[in-house]
């Protein structure tokens, strides 16, 4: 069998036109898109293994995400030097691939991962979103308070079971850690919030900004995200904010490379399939 190379890929799109990150027949996907524009550069088949930090749903960006593919070494040494431009050349303007870097094969860009950090931008800007910024933006129609934002957002720190705000699967936990949950204003009145987790379920991430941002404009009291934490499936008053508005923008891992298998087998044991 021919030797193989391990590569991570940093890479960032526009999710506006996808319908999601994982390959679906007849849809237009980021990961269908990298596969496709591969095989031209290289040979079909010829890039293999495909695994992603966070699946994104339809219409969510990234600036940060991470995946993983495996190349023949002779492939790898033959267009090492080459490869990220000529990709640059083929791929559409809304994905770009932003580094291409050599790791150890027990690397694993969904397993050895730490943590996925995300991004959700608001405008209460009672003329909405500036037409520019229209797609990663989403406009509120009442006011936002800060101050209560950082409130609702307190109280869903921490270790909790979040399956009033993920949509469940089968044999899949829903045990979530999360170590940042905050919001800021921007100096042109942008309302950003930070969520940081050691990983997500599906939709959790839209689902507590929708419930934060309930609370943001009064309409729900501030304790109220936090006290669905009991609850333990998900919760029918929860609204899910729309895609448009999230960006992945970071994904961490161990520092020490010889950790990554361990961190691998250490996320295997705890849970199944986690998203973005």
């Amino acid at each position: 069998m021919d030797e193989r190379t391990r590569l991570r890929l940093d890479v960032a799109y526009d999710g506006s036109g996808f319908s999601g990150w994982a390959a679906q027949p007849q849809r237009r996907t980021v990961a269908g898109v990298l596969v496709q524009t591969l095989d031209v550069v290289l040979g079909a088949g010829t890039a293999t293994g495909l695994t992603v930090a966070g699946r994104t749903d339809a219409g969510v960006h990234a600036s940060g995400q991470v995946c993983h593919l495996d190349l023949p070494t002779a492939v790898w040494r033959e267009h090492e030097g080459r490869l990220l431009r000529r990709l640059a050349r083929l791929l559409p303007a809304d994905v770009r691939v932003r580094a291409m870097t050599q790791v150890p094969a027990d690397f694993d860009a969904r397993f050895s991962a730490t943590f996925r950090r995300y991004e959700y931008r608001v405008t209460d800007a009672p003329w909405g979103a500036e037409p520019l910024r229209r797609h990663e933006i989403l406009a509120w129609p009442r006011p936002l308070d800060g101050d209560a934002l950082n409130a609702a957002a307190a109280r869903l720190v921490g270790e909790h079971d979040f399956a009033a705000y993920c949509r469940r699967k089968e044999n899949a936990t829903t045990l979530r850690e999360v170590t940042r949950l905050d919001w800021r204003r921007e100096p042109d009145g942008i309302l950003v919030a930070t969520v940081q987790a050691d990983a997500f379920c599906q939709a959790m991430v839209r689902s507590l900004v929708g419930a934060m941002l309930a609370a943001g404009d009064g309409r729900r009291p501030v304790e109220w995200p936090g006290s669905l934490l009991t609850h333990r499936e998900r919760s029918s008053e929860v609204t899910v904010a729309p895609a448009h508005g999230l960006t992945l923008v970071a994904v961490g891992y161990p520092e020490d490379p010889a950790a990554y298998a361990r961190r691998a087998d250490a996320t295997r044991r705890l849970r199944v399939p986690v998203q973005g």
